[in-house]
């Protein structure tokens, strides 16, 4: 059988000789999928720990603008339920290639 998509190499390989999978090499151009997930969590986290800092600054100092401090939640906010939805697609991939047959 042949890869239609020539994702997988087959030059110089015997037959039954299997292919090592065991690590994935990272993309020519790029960060890997870990890296950017990473920056993605720490920014979401940078973003809530403004967010709180905003809103303790509005309770505790005279002055404050109300909408920083609203506007830092619903930042963080947005930010918490994008990365949630991420996380349930991430999820949803998982189940359906543990779903899969070999």
């Amino acid at each position: 059988m042949t890869d239609p998509l020539g994702l997988i190499p087959t030059q110089g390989l015997t037959p039954g000789q299997g292919v090592n999978i065991s690590r994935a090499d990272k993309p020519a151009g790029g960060p890997g999928f870990k890296d950017v997930l990473m920056q993605n969590i720490q920014e979401v986290n940078r973003l809530q720990e403004e967010a709180e800092t905003a809103i303790i600054d509005l309770a505790t100092k005279p002055n404050q603008d109300p909408a920083m401090a609203l506007n830092a939640k619903a930042k963080a906010d947005i930010a918490f339920e994008m990365l949630l939805q991420v996380r349930n697609k991430l999820m949803d991939a998982y189940e359906e290639v543990k779903q899969i047959r070999v």
